[in-house]
């Protein structure tokens, strides 16, 4: 089955966000991995303080309650750092769940740095009485265990933590690099098969013959480029407007063409272009020519040399396809109704407009007249106009008329 260009590219262009978005999550780890390393130096450097608290010089004191005041305000910061840095802690938040556990032990810690500043600061409070000095050291002494035993136990789980972290990432960036890996060098045999398919068509030899076209778009233009107009001759059997056959050229070119294919099912389809009968002509003739022309190119660039195409009155066109399954040929005929829609038409004073068509699709049994399937087809294409615009229905949608 052919390729289509276009939802490669749309498909190469999602994959090209995917791989934008995945550099720009891994600049977001590298920078939370970061913060965990700065919460580890937080907490040393807490240590740190705490240890110079216990051993200002107290032969003046009104220097060293000076020095206190400045270093036990600095742990309270250091505390409100931690706590700041965790607000980008995104995987810790919504992947390990440990959140709750280092906020309280924050908690405790910032509690335990109340009970270390007061100890401290009546530890260098001046008294005579040796015995009040002797139990503010043992009280300062406790408090110093207590507090380093919380920020070691802290230091502790921020291994943990970093040891979980590493591990979550490791398996996020495997599959990545796996998805990445497979995607690219999937895209590599696409992108190299559509460029073998330009190389084709730009080959002036036909040294391959036997090269298999792999998208859709290049199989058309191939098509267009070798076929030829059997009816292109007599004028009499081309639309002068659009170039392409006239009822009369769809009647001989089908008489040349029914039998290139006997085993093919032979699809017939009717298109009317919405709203853009002859009586209800809403722009100049040159645009609507212009728009005509346009139709008709289009649904020529899927043309195949077994098919015939024709344009049948003011807006309506005629498509007779040869496929090897029913299935192929609606395919085909519901992928011109996309190309149209996709069209474009700058209209003076009314600006971008978009044309759409509906169709009414039948298979041409063998025993059927071609006169007769393109009744069929058109009485198909009325039912689709009374349920909407743009649409290609079959002889199935038809809803029984009589319940």
């Amino acid at each position: 089955m052919k390729q289509s260009i276009k939802k490669i590219f749309q498909n190469l262009n999602t994959y090209l966000f995917f791989v934008l978005f995945v550099a720009f999550m891994s600049l977001l780890l590298s920078f939370e991995q970061s913060l965990s390393y700065k919460k580890v130096d937080n907490l040393r450097n807490q240590k740190k303080i705490i240890s110079t608290l216990t051993t200002l010089d107290k032969s003046d004191l009104e220097l060293a309650l000076i020095q206190f005041n400045g270093k036990s305000t600095q742990l309270h910061q250091e505390i409100d750092k931690l706590r700041l840095l965790n607000k980008y802690a995104y995987i810790d938040k919504f992947f390990l769940g440990n959140e709750k556990e280092y906020f309280s032990d924050l908690n405790k810690l910032s509690h335990l740095t109340d009970q270390f500043n007061q100890a401290a600061k009546e530890y260098y409070v001046e008294t005579d009485d040796k015995k009040l000095e002797r139990e503010a050291k043992e009280k300062l002494s406790k408090a110093l265990y207590t507090i380093n035993r919380q920020i070691d136990s802290m230091l502790l789980k921020s291994l943990t933590y970093n040891e979980s972290k590493f591990t979550f990432m490791q398996k996020v960036i495997l599959f990545v690099f796996v998805l990445v890996l497979f995607a690219t060098i999937y895209y590599r045999r696409v992108l190299k098969a559509i460029y073998r398919d330009i190389e084709f068509l730009y080959q002036t030899d036909k040294s391959r013959k036997t090269y298999t076209i792999y998208s859709q778009e290049v199989d058309a233009i191939s098509l267009r480029m070798n076929r030829k107009n059997l009816s292109s001759e007599n004028p009499e059997m081309i639309d002068p407007i659009t170039g392409i056959n006239n009822y009369k050229g769809l009647a001989y070119s089908y008489s040349l063409k029914k039998g290139a294919k006997e085993n093919n099912y032979t699809s017939v389809t009717v298109l009317e272009i919405d709203n853009f009968s002859k009586s209800k002509r809403t722009y100049p003739e040159d645009i609507t020519q212009a728009i005509l022309k346009k139709i008709a190119y289009t649904i020529s660039l899927h043309e195949q040399p077994v098919d015939v195409i024709a344009r049948t009155d003011y807006n309506q066109f005629t498509l007779i396809f040869s496929r090897s399954s029913k299935e192929q040929s609606f395919k085909d005929v519901n992928l011109i109704r996309e190309s149209i829609a996709e069209l474009k038409f700058n209209i003076p004073q009314a600006g971008s407009i978009q044309v759409t068509v509906n169709g009414g699709f039948v298979i041409k049994p063998k025993n059927t007249s071609l006169e007769e399937a393109i009744k069929q087809a058109k009485e198909i294409l009325r039912y689709a106009q009374a349920t909407g615009t743009n649409k290609i229905l079959q002889s199935r949608d038809l809803m029984p008329r009589n319940l």
